[in-house]
C-alpha cells in the first residue's frame, strides 16, 4: 500500500516509535493525523518541514471511552486510510504488587481503545474497499516472562484480534498489519527495568526507534500482514512458539522472588 499520499492516523504519536513512524511517513509525503494528550505546534511545523503534506492534531486522552466516541464522531468526515493502534501503556512486576488502577488503564489503552477505534474506523474503509488497520503487538504476547503478566495479556490480546480481524476483511480492500515488537530504544522500554528488574533478569537487545519506522513504513508498501523480531530475539520467540517448555525452562532461569 502506498503511503504518499495516504492520511495516515497515528495514536500515541508524540515520542517513542509513534513519533518515529509519524517522521518517516512524513518523509514519505503523507496526510497525519496525530493523537496525542496536548498539542504541539513545534511537532506539527517539523513534520510539515519534513515533507509531510498535512498535519493535525487530535488532542484526546485514549483511557477515557467518552473522548474516543467523540474523536471518533469527529472523524467520520477525514476518510482515513492507515490506521495506526500504537499508543501503549506498560504494567510490570509480580502481580500483587501492581496497582489495579494501573492494570484498569493499560488494558483500556493497549486493548480496548484499540478495539474502539478500529470499529469506528473500519465501516468507512469497507464501504471505500480501501484502508490498512496497524496494531501494535509485542513479543511478549508470544514470550511470557515472569513480571510481564498483565502487559502480556493485553498483547496477546492485540495479536489475537489483529489475526481474526485479518480473515474478517480478507475480499474487501481493507488489510492488516501486526507489530510483533521487539525492545525499542524508547521511554517504554527504560520502564521495563523499572518494573521488573526486582524480580528479572531483563534481555537487553534493542533497536532505535528510527530504524523500526523504516521496518514499519517497509511492511506497509509492501502489505506484510506480520511484522517480526530478528537476531536474538527473533530466536527467543521461534523457540517460544515451537518449543515453550524450553522457553520457560530460559524464562524462569531468570526471574527470583
Amino acid at each position: 500500500m502506498k503511503i504518499d499520499g495516504a492520511k495516515i492516523l497515528i495514536t500515541g504519536s508524540n515520542r517513542g516509535i509513534g513519533l518515529a513512524v509519524a517522521q518517516e511517513m512524513a518523509r514519505r509525503k503523507a496526510h497525519l493525523h496525530l493523537q496525542m494528550r496536548s498539542q504541539d505546534s513545534k511537532l506539527t511545523e517539523s513534520l510539515l518541514a519534513l515533507g509531510a503534506l498535512s498535519v493535525k492534531i487530535w488532542q484526546v486522552d485514549l483511557s477515557v471511552r467518552d473522548q474516543i466516541e467523540k474523536w471518533l464522531s469527529e472523524l467520520q468526515n477525514e476518510k482515513v486510510d492507515i490506521l495506526f493502534n500504537n499508543a501503549g501503556q506498560l504494567t510490570g512486576g509480580l502481580l500483587e504488587d501492581q496497582k489495579i488502577d494501573e492494570i484498569y488503564s493499560m488494558f483500556q489503552v493497549n486493548v480496548n481503545a484499540l478495539v474502539h477505534l478500529t470499529h469506528g474506523l473500519l465501516p468507512g474503509m469497507i464501504q471505500r474497499r480501501f484502508g490498512k488497520i496497524i496494531n501494535h503487538s509485542s513479543v511478549s504476547a508470544i514470550m511470557h516472562f515472569p513480571c510481564a503478566s498483565t502487559y502480556a495479556a493485553s498483547k496477546a490480546a492485540v495479536l489475537a484480534f489483529s489475526n481474526c480481524l485479518q480473515l474478517e476483511v480478507a475480499g474487501t480492500g481493507v488489510s492488516t498489519l501486526c507489530l510483533v515488537t521487539p525492545g525499542i530504544q524508547t521511554r517504554m522500554f527504560n520502564q521495563i527495568s523499572e518494573k521488573y528488574a526486582k524480580n528479572l533478569e531483563v534481555p537487553k537487545d534493542s533497536i532505535a526507534p528510527e530504524v523500526y519506522a523504516m521496518k514499519i513504513c517497509e511492511a506497509v508498501e509492501n502489505d506484510l500482514v506480520t511484522l517480526g523480531p530478528s537476531g536474538a530475539t527473533g530466536f527467543g520467540l521461534a523457540l517460544a512458539r515451537h518449543l515453550p517448555s524450553v522457553f520457560r525452562r530460559a524464562a524462569a532461569a531468570r526471574f527470583h522472588r
